[in-house]
């Protein structure tokens, strides 16, 4: 189970199952994420300079070699597809650079970070990938901190993320991470959270009711509720929601409308 999972079933289901049945997709807007963090990494040990241009350019070229998905789309994309994917990288490792302490390698920094708890005997697994963690335990002493890189606002599920994170980190290690931050790079924002035992309690309920409606949904699909909110804009379903258009009209937001004449001719 991943963040991903539970996201989607304590949000809109309906969405959810939409999403699961299209399959994934490579688009420059994922593939934009994955370089960022590569390039991000490779600033550890550049020699000279860290240019933004030069380090977008040498992850594409690492994740072309050793990432076969990743690859595979590369290697098709259209000029405009590449352009746009190297444009977003670049300036999100310029806003990374300019605005984000240098990464010392005394703070145990790791990129694309990835944690995994199996349990019930590896019939329930939990699994997630932090942008970038500092610091480490030192023993039954929490002292690492996870940070997750965001483009955009602040929005309520980034907590929930970090969250996930940091119960799946507990159930690892036995030990929790001292800290939790959202790191915006739009702004030059970091939205710090301390890690309690209320918070781990908080997430563990919430990988447990999500684990028992993935199930149920897996059985009745039909039942899946569906929770209009501002995802509405970008779901595969819009064109046949009315509960999804109605909230767009509700809010006013025109784009609902621009979405719906695109996809119903």
């Amino acid at each position: 189970m991943a963040k991903r999972d539970l996201a989607g079933v304590h949000g809109c289901e309906a969405r959810h199952l939409a999403e699961q049945g299209a399959g994934f997709a490579w688009s420059p807007p994922l593939a934009r994420g994955v370089v960022t963090h590569k390039a991000i990494e490779l600033t550890l040990h550049w020699r000279g300079e860290p240019v933004p241009g030069d380090l977008v350019d040498e992850a594409i070229a690492r994740l072309a070699a050793t990432e076969a998905s990743l690859a595979d789309w590369l290697a098709t994309a259209d000029d405009g597809d590449l352009a746009e994917l190297r444009a977003g990288a670049v300036e999100r490792v310029t806003a990374f650079s300019e605005c984000f302490p240098p990464l010392r390698t005394r703070w145990y920094p790791v990129t694309e970070a990835r944690l995994r708890a199996e349990l019930l005997g590896g019939r329930v697994v939990l699994a997630g990938k932090v942008d970038l963690s500092l610091g480490r335990a030192e023993g039954t002493t929490a002292g690492k901190v996870l940070i997750d890189l965001k483009s955009g606002g602040f929005a309520p599920a980034h907590l929930d993320d970090l969250r996930f994170y940091a119960l799946i980190e507990t159930l690892r290690l036995g030990t929790p991470p001292r800290k939790l931050a959202s790191y915006y790079l739009d702004a030059a924002h970091v939205h710090p959270e301390d890690v309690t035992e209320g918070l781990l309690e908080a997430a563990a309920r919430r990988v447990v009711a999500g684990a028992a409606r993935l199930v149920e949904l897996r059985a009745d699909p039909a039942s899946a509720r569906r929770r209009p909110g501002p995802p509405c804009r970008w779901c595969p379903l819009l064109a046949t929601c009315d509960d999804g258009r109605r909230h767009l009209g509700a809010l006013g937001d025109d784009l609902g409308d621009e979405l719906v004449d695109d996809l119903v001719p």
